[in-house]
């Protein structure tokens, strides 16, 4: 990790310390291990391939601590879940992200991230002629992806 990236893994390992003690729950070395993995991805995954990727690498963590954990860490705001369609859940870190759009494979699944700050003009003109608030937007784009493995040819 570089010291931005370390910035923000301090910041998601304060938030679970803080949640843990709220809520009474064991500070176990496994959560740890799971929250470094996660803060040290730049992309989106399923829990899993995840679970495969941990149990590849050495770690010594069951399908169920993956999976609970995943939950855990999506109800105190450290990784944010997302549907794509057709049963395809992904997650992401929640702490340090950039607001970003999404276009998604419907073939093979690929999930590419996007910024446009077209965008956010369109939410202040929708906002202020509508007279909206806007919390926040969730903007996915289907399509094939050129050259899908998947997509018969």
């Amino acid at each position: 990790m570089n010291k931005k990236e370390n910035k923000i893994y301090i910041q998601a390992r304060n938030i679970l310390d803080q949640y843990l003690d709220a809520h009474k729950y064991r500070k176990t070395s496994e959560r740890y291990a799971i929250l470094e993995e996660i803060y040290s991805r730049k992309d989106h995954f399923d829990v899993e391939t995840f679970y495969i990727e941990m149990k590849n690498k050495g770690f010594k963590v069951s399908r169920a601590t993956v999976y609970n954990t995943m939950e855990l860490f999506s109800v105190c705001g450290l990784v944010k879940h997302k549907h794509f369609g057709d049963n395809l859940t992904f997650y992401e870190k929640a702490i340090g992200q950039q607001q970003h759009d999404h276009i998604i494979c419907t073939d093979c699944g690929k999930v590419v991230e996007f910024s446009d700050p077209r965008i956010k003009e369109i939410q202040t003109t929708v906002s202020s002629l509508l007279s909206f608030e806007i919390k926040y937007h969730n903007l996915n784009l289907y399509a094939s992806c050129r050259g899908c493995p998947i997509k018969p040819q």
